[in-house]
């Protein structure tokens, strides 16, 4: 193998970095300079398999890949001495006495490379990735996305180049429309649709603005593509802006995302640099300018008028519409806001064709979608699969089923303003249409998956807190309807429910969903809604029998110790209330008046002899 024909990518998104990636980056840097080979090792995003962070995927001549999972510095070290070709003799003896010692056994325990190595074409890594199709992440874990170079030796800017060359605004829009592209940010809006009505309102000053404000829980999809593929984003908004006329541009990013930010700017910046941002790109008549702007937090706004606010300096409060933003948006002129991952499949539909994209999915769901897979799950991360694939293939195929063993309950799709779709529905198929009917939506892309200990009632209550807490407080059903239905849920929860909570609960649906002002407070009821159709039994429970059926709500469950305790201690250890008393080879008491069901004596129980009942 010729020097600098192996490439090792190293992910150092804030996942990869969370897990303790920078280290692995050292080893692999130092002992690439020991063999003479500096320059191979690569800094990437994330391609999406969080749980197996940190990730190392050795690239060699040919394309042959090996990818590996969980390193540590030292396999990292391990993994070098096994891909790298030293490039002088004194080296390349050391380095293959080492390696020998390492497969003889005698390297004083360390790991091997292929203790690490994820299998691409069976096993969990094929489970995982083999039924995706990557449109948004396709340069996830590729790029290095500090390197303007890399974007462009895969065709970046590229498609921007096409539309100012070869292509009116008006065909682009037609291009995007052809293929069927509907927002991702939650609604579902047709891009095309949008972008028409901003192309035909009168007047020269237009806005473009990329809704970064990823606020629900459980979802990093923008953070990640943000961080690990920068330059995507930024191409797929100049196109936005050259469709629509605009000559100025706006990233909206949460301020929790730092590295987001980062590097969104630094990307801006090389982009500027090679002319593809600035006066007359690429010598056609077209100028934009973009620039970062960082949100306070605020859940609403990632909602398109309370975001505009917000961009204005001023408190994000959504308006009523009409008009829309399109038409009277960002300082009264029109306003065109697609959220990440829309802007990311822009790029690739003008490469790619209209019929390319809506090639994929359903016949009103066109594309993939990208998901965040978390929750009771073997194989969490970020995924993207084509419209149409069912939530079972995605939870038992890619996620490898649930933690545990556990019995698979449910699904939450579509953060807190989305529904709990239970485990008996799992065969309906990630569109809009038929998430719809389930009572969820799509919404941006959580979707976090339960099991049999997950309580439905405290579910919609943890959402529900959610919302509340974020509501602006503009409208009286989300400010006072969402506090209302908190109370209840609370009451549920403590075992001091009212023979007419539920009831009121469904009343209370209704009108908060018709009567709020926004879509934060019209699908605030969501998650409630949801639970009480499909897990009404749940409710009655906690209302009428004054327990909890999975066992999660402290106030409605008790621990006991079991037969078969042997009197180990551990659980007397662990309890940090005194509540089980230390009395060695004896049966263990709890004493219920003491415990203050923190679970520690359950999860230090080795012999299953504590239940919850």
């Amino acid at each position: 193998m010729n020097r600098g024909a192996t490439e090792i990518r190293v992910g150092l998104g804030s996942c990869g970095v969370a897990s303790g990636a920078k280290p692995v980056m050292a080893a692999l840097l130092e002992q690439a300079g020991r063999a003479g080979a500096n320059g191979i090792v690569k800094a990437v995003g994330c391609n999406g398999m969080c749980h197996r962070e940190p990730i190392v995927e050795v690239v060699e001549a040919g394309g042959r890949a090996t990818l590996y999972g969980n390193v540590t510095p030292e396999a990292a070290r391990q993994i070098a001495r096994k891909h790298i070709r030293p490039s002088r003799l004194t080296t390349r003896t050391r380095w293959h006495a080492e390696a020998l010692a390492g497969h003889l056994g005698h390297n004083g325990g360390r790991p091997r490379a292929s203790d690490f190595e994820l299998d691409r074409a069976s096993g969990a890594a094929a489970r995982y990735l083999g039924p995706q199709r990557r449109i948004v992440l396709e340069n996830c874990g590729e790029v290095d996305p500090l390197n303007i170079d890399d974007y462009l030796k895969r065709g970046g800017y590229q498609a921007l180049a096409t539309c100012l060359k070869e292509r009116s605004p008006e065909d682009v829009i037609t291009t995007i429309g052809n293929s069927g592209l509907r927002g991702r940010g939650g609604a579902g809006f047709p891009t095309a649709r949008k972008w028409a009505m901003a192309r035909v309102q009168p007047g020269e000053t237009k806005y473009v603005v990329c809704n970064g404000d990823e606020g629900d829980p459980g979802a990093f999809m923008d953070r990640l593509v943000l961080e690990s593929d920068p330059h995507r984003v930024i191409e797929g908004l100049a196109i936005a802006a050259y469709a629509v006329g605009a000559a100025e541009g706006y990233f909206y990013i949460r301020a929790e995302y730092p590295l987001a930010v980062r590097r969104i700017r630094h990307a801006l910046e090389q982009a500027r640099e090679h002319g593809y941002l600035g006066e007359r790109i690429l010598g056609s008549r077209f100028s934009l300018r973009m620039e970062v702007r960082e949100g306070a937090g605020a859940f609403v706004c990632g909602e398109e008028t309370a975001l505009i606010l917000s961009l204005e300096g001023q408190r994000g409060m959504p308006k009523l519409r009409p008009p829309y933003p399109a038409e009277h948006g960002f300082r009264g002129r029109p306003t065109v806001i697609n959220n990440v991952e829309t802007l990311s499949c822009v790029p690739w539909i003008v490469s790619h064709g209209a019929d390319a994209f809506a090639a994929l999915g359903t016949a009103t769901s066109k594309g993939t979608k990208v998901f965040a897979l978390t929750g009771k799950i073997n194989h969490g991360g970020l995924i993207e699969v084509p419209m149409g694939i069912t939530i079972r293939e995605i939870v038992e195929e890619i996620g490898g089923g649930i933690k545990g063993g556990r019995l698979f309950k449910g699904v939450q799709i579509g953060g807190p303003s989305g529904g709990c779709i239970p485990a008996r529905l799992a065969g309906t198929t990630v569109d809009y249409d038929a998430l719809a009917k389930t009572g969820a939506i799509m919404g941006s892309g959580g979707l976090v998956v339960l099991d049999d200990r997950d309580c439905m009632v405290d579910m919609a209550r943890y959402f529900l807190q959610f919302t509340q807490a974020e509501s602006c407080g503009k409208c009286t059903f989300c400010r006072i309807g969402t506090k209302r239905m908190l109370e209840i849920l609370d009451r549920l929860c403590q075992g001091h429910g009212r023979p007419d909570d539920l009831e009121k609960l469904e009343t209370l649906v209704d009108y908060v969903s018709r009567g709020s002002l926004c879509g934060l407070g019209q699908t605030a009821p969501n998650p409630v809604a949801t639970t009480l159709r499909y897990f009404r039994d749940e409710y009655e429970a906690h209302l009428r029998d004054k327990r909890c059926p999975a066992g999660r709500c402290p106030a409605l469950i008790e621990y006991r110790v079991k037969d078969n305790c042997i009197g180990c201690t551990l659980c007397a250890q662990v309890c940090p209330v005194g509540a089980i008393e230390f009395r060695p080879y004896e049966k263990h008491t709890i004493d219920a008046a003491l415990c203050t069901r923190c679970d520690m004596c359950l999860q230090a129980c080795q012999d299953e002899a504590i239940e919850v009942i």
